[in-house]
This record gives structure tokens, sequence and C-alpha cells, in this order.
């Protein structure tokens, strides 16, 4: 009984591993399409809005929690 519940758990969670990570595509657009300082509020901002898709406030939000200035 506990060989089955142990495979069980098994098989559930490699069915959990098997999803994509996007997360870490993310850092690798503003290098890609230019020269980025994550430091930078405007570049960081553009970057976001570019490769996130995201809006001003939502970007500035963001960067501002990275360290953006």
């Amino acid at each position: 009984m506990r060989l089955v519940a142990v495979i069980m758990f098994a098989l559930m969670t490699a069915a959990c591993d098997q999803e994509q990570d996007i997360t870490g595509s993310t850092p690798a657009c503003p290098m890609r399409n230019y020269s980025y300082n994550p430091r930078d509020m405007n570049q960081c901002v553009n970057a976001c809005k570019s490769c996130d898709h995201g809006t001003t406030v939502t970007c500035a939000t963001s960067c501002s929690l990275k360290g953006a200035r």
C-alpha cells in the first residue's frame, strides 16, 4: 500500500514539473534588443513595456522594486 502511495505521489510531482517556466526568458529580451541598464528607470520601463507587454504604471512599479532609479 505504501508503494502505491509513493508511486502516485511521484507521478503527480512529475506531472507538475512539465510546465514550462517562462520567467527565465524575460531577461534575455532586453539584452537581445538593445543595450540595457536595469538600474536606469527609463530603460527599465521601456524594456518592460516592449518585452513584457506591460503598462507604464506596472512597469514603473516593477522597476522600482528591482532597484531602478
